[in-house]
């Protein structure tokens, strides 16, 4: 998978919450496979998606912003 987006360009160009990014760039953005991907929203554990049409998916910026900060954990060090 060769997505051109990555956490520094979000970051750097204050990408809009609402831009739209397709289930392949979340997955690149998050550094994991489309298996685990797809296992996490199956799961209910990923963020809420959006159906683009009937074989397409996308998730906001915005949302994986929450998802990611509702994942955070307290460490021990």
């Amino acid at each position: 998978m060769n997505c051109e987006i990555s956490r520094a360009t979000l970051h750097q160009a204050g990408i809009d919450d609402d831009r739209i990014m397709t289930f392949g760039e979340w997955c690149e953005l998050n550094s994991f496979s489309a298996s685990t991907g797809q296992r996490l929203i199956a799961n209910g554990r990923g963020p809420r998606f959006i159906q683009l049409s009937a074989r397409r998916k996308g998730v906001t910026v915005g949302e994986n912003r929450r998802w990611q900060a509702s994942r955070l954990i307290e460490t021990a060090a």
